[in-house]
């Protein structure tokens, strides 16, 4: 039968319960929250007169999860107003309501006694069919689903979310061993393609695959600080980004995380394993022990490793000292392993640096790294039948550049492999086979396909379904048209060509400007459509604002007026190529990368896009189009039709104010409500999937007969909206909320969106508009306090209030 989940049921309203309700609201499944039913009356419910059989009471603490997704940061909605499809309950009175829906999940407490007394319960209520999971972080399924019915066991596994749901990219799925194939493969692709996850199988085994692996290197690194006497601000900078890992590094991870669940996590493992040497390694030290009894469990205590205090100064972070259990400033390590690491360019010679250097730091790392390696590579197939599910598993949970695979071929596997050997470490079968076969690497590629090394000594493929396009790879295998230094033009395949930003951070300057110029020729001539898009960081930070910065300094007037027309002009560019353009953005998407998106015909957007035009923070008003075209998209908005013409203003000033503001989204949903994106643009709500969401849509626009858009025309609110916005705009500056700069810029904005000096009504046409947007811009450019901004965010990276 054709399987679909048009409805679900969450089990828990914990903040791992709540944060899967919402990331299901997310992508548009109406989900029930149910949790207990409370046994005694809060102090307010008293007040109110209320007793233990009101349904609000009963429901109280589901809607309490529910409610804390408003208030929580980063955010667990894409759009506040999806909240709307959850619905809350609880778990006496609204069992019935486990009969609607096609997949039941439960997230309560990781106790196994408690788990399946649920599950009995959700037996008794379910449809037959109805897939049940537990989000549990390492309890064993088999064990969970003891005593349950051959049919229930049959449609039941574990799907392991990582915390918070919505951003942490990994979905562990952990058949049983009665699980059906057709279920296992179903949530796999509804995992990747539903919910935007990366997928991977798992086996039945304490904590998995990335808890197992994570959790370890978690406690060697513990260890490994305690033996050589570090900080935990000093190993912090060791295991941060210079080591391919998120900014949290390893004790503001475990502050984020709770200390109380992650001694849970290390503990599950320690009391499975049958190996001594793995039960000490998992043994939790006394000081972290003794932090859990002060209730210093982190970020939710208000204190953990770290914790901010108010000095004299303002907000200071202090560090934990484990010795006394004593908090004390920070302190900036100074090892030259760690100073050699940031200098390095990639992040092979980063790892090789901190690695092979000769100091305390470079000890600590290699102790930490030459552990975890062994231990990822020591447990295939035990956790996992390939390496390639290790690696995305820690990748893809917690955030690591590269997973422990990738880590040993980045460092050498046989120049690490001699030194473990010299310091009398036991050489898991996987990475001996590797060596007698004569390889060097775990991975290897030709012609732009991937390998990997697996038991046996053979190289099998690592198959990528057809939506997850590489760009790297495409050009290996010989798809590159044409490149510059700031950008090149690929062959998508299927007649569609992708415009690739390459210049650092993605910023736009006159190279990239001249690709696209190629690429519109280019696909005039041999393909159907264009898609501009890229699998950098982020998708585009804005124009290069160092050259712009140096051009204003020499007074290179010309240069700059030249590059803003060049900007222009691609619009017309594009729609005289007679062919569909597709934006596809991702990440931050801020100043002239939104005005990129505007000159595509459709925007096809990563789920986790953050647009805005910031140019405000800079001085500046956006220059590249984005002035206009907020200004004609909020016109285009204005009802029409009505025997009362409706006032446009309204629609006006709040396009204004997003600029003004520099108001970013917080998802590409929001950026709908903002007037970034149009309703009719598309979300991806699997970024890997994005490129080749954004050919497919590239593909329909031709199919379907593609013309290009035709110059618009608006009747702007004139010299009359100005003034009103000006009123605003000075009553700010005289209560103190804007300088009399931000006062100027704001005037600047609200002049070229008001239509500048006409009568309100006057009909004008975009490049009107743009030659206003062009003097306005090059007005600001020019005054001192502007370039002052603009030398503060490229010496400072971050906006300068003068």
């Amino acid at each position: 039968m054709q399987r679909n989940i048009r409805k679900a049921a969450v089990l828990g309203a914990g903040v791992m319960g709540a944060g899967i309700a919402a990331h299901l609201a997310n992508v548009g499944i109406p989900t029930y929250l149910l949790d207990i039913v409370p046994r005694e009356l809060t102090e307010e419910e008293q007040r109110k007169g209320l007793t233990l059989q009101d349904r609000s009471v009963r429901n109280r603490l589901a809607e309490a999860g529910k409610q804390r997704l408003l208030k929580e940061k980063p955010a667990p909605l894409y759009d506040k107003a999806d909240i709307a499809l959850i619905t809350t309950g609880n778990l006496e009175d609204d069992l019935d309501k486990l009969g609607e829906v096609d997949w039941i999940i439960e997230v309560v407490v990781e106790n196994l006694e408690v788990k399946r007394q649920v599950l009995a319960t959700v037996e008794r209520y379910r449809k037959p069919g109805t897939i049940v999971s537990s989000n549990t972080s390492g309890i064993s399924i088999n064990e969970m689903c003891e005593g349950r019915s051959d049919e229930f066991r049959q449609h039941f596994l574990g799907t392991h979310f990582f915390n918070p749901p919505r951003y942490l990219k990994l979905l562990e799925i952990i058949p049983g061993r009665d699980t059906k194939p057709e279920i296992v493969q179903f949530m796999m692709r509804f995992g990747e393609f539903s919910l935007g996850k990366g997928t991977v199988l798992c086996k039945d085994t304490p904590n998995f695959i990335a808890n197992r692996v994570g959790t370890y290197g978690l406690q060697v690194s513990i260890q490994e600080m305690v033996k050589l006497g570090l900080g935990v601000d000093e190993v912090d900078a060791l295991t941060g980004p210079v080591l391919g890992r998120p900014k949290s590094a390893t004790f503001r991870t475990l502050d984020v995380v709770g200390l109380d669940t992650y001694v849970h996590v290390a503990d599950n493992v320690r009391q499975k394993s049958a190996d001594p040497s793995e039960q000490a390694v998992f043994a939790v030290p006394d000081f972290i022990l003794q932090m859990i009894e002060r209730r210093w469990l982190g970020q939710k205590s208000g204190q953990g490793f770290f914790k901010q205090e108010r000095t004299a100064a303002g907000k200071e972070i202090l560090a934990l000292d484990y010795h006394t259990l004593t908090y004390r400033p920070r302190v900036q390590p100074s090892f030259p392993s760690l100073a050699a690491a940031k200098a390095a360019k990639s992040l092979p010679q980063k790892l090789q640096a901190l690695v092979y250097g000769e100091d305390k730091g470079s000890q600590f790392v290699w102790n930490v790294l030459k552990k975890v390696l062994l231990y990822s590579a020591a447990h295939v197939p035990e956790i996992a039948d390939d390496i390639v599910s290790i690696d995305r598993a820690m990748k893809w949970g917690f955030g690591w550049e590269l997973g422990p695979f990738e880590t040993w071929d980045a460092i050498g596997v046989e120049k690490s492999v001699a030194r473990m050997r010299a310091e009398g470490e036991a050489i898991p079968p996987l990475v001996e086979e590797l060596l007698a076969s004569g390889k060097t690497a775990f991975y290897q590629q030709s012609e732009g396909r991937l390998a990997a090394f697996s038991l046996g000594g053979a190289y099998r493929g690592v198959e990528e379904q057809k939506e997850r396009i590489n760009l790297a790879q495409l050009k290996e295998q010989g798809r590159l048209i044409k490149k510059n230094a700031g950008a090149a033009l690929v062959d998508l395949g299927d007649g569609v060509a992708c415009l690739e930003f390459t210049s650092p951070h993605n910023a736009l300057g006159l190279d990239v400007l001249q690709m696209a110029g190629y690429a519109a020729e280019e696909v005039k001539r041999n393909f159907a459509g264009l898609v501009i898009g890229n699998q950098g960081k982020h998708f585009c930070v804005g124009m290069n604002l160092a050259m712009a910065l140096m051009e204003a300094q020499d007074e290179n007037w010309l240069e700059l007026e030249l590059m803003i027309k060049n900007f222009h002009k691609l619009a017309e560019t594009f729609r005289a190529m007679h062919r569909p353009v597709v934006a596809a953005p991702f990440g931050m998407t801020l100043g002239g990368g939104v005005e990129v998106c505007f000159l595509a015909d459709k925007v096809q957007a990563a789920a986790e896009t953050y647009f805005g035009l910031v140019e405000v923070g800079v001085g500046l008003l956006p220059g590249g189009g984005g002035t206009k075209e907020m200004l004609f998209r909020a016109m285009e908005n204005v009802p029409e039709g009505g025997s009362v013409p409706v006032d446009p203003f309204p629609y006006v000033a709040r396009a204004f104010e997003t600029i003004a503001l520099a108001k970013v989204s917080g998802s590409a949903k929001e950026a709908i409500a903002l007037g970034y994106l149009r309703p009719t643009d598309r979300i991806s709500i699997n970024g890997d999937h994005l490129l080749y969401d954004a050919k497919q849509l590239v593909l329909e626009l031709d199919q379907k007969g593609y013309l290009p858009r035709k110059p618009r025309k608006i009747r702007v609110i004139g010299e009359s909206g100005y003034a009103t916005l000006r009123q605003n705009i000075h009553a700010m500056r005289l209560s103190g909320l804007i300088s009399e700069h931000d006062e100027l810029i704001a005037a600047k904005i609200a002049y070229v969106m008001s239509g500048g000096s006409v009568p309100a009504g006057t009909e004008v046409n975009e490049q009107y508009i743009l030659e206003l947007e062009r003097q306005a811009f090059m007005e600001l450019i020019k005054t001192p306090k502007t370039q002052q901004r603009m030398q503060h965010m490229v010496t400072k990276n971050k906006p300068l209030r003068n």
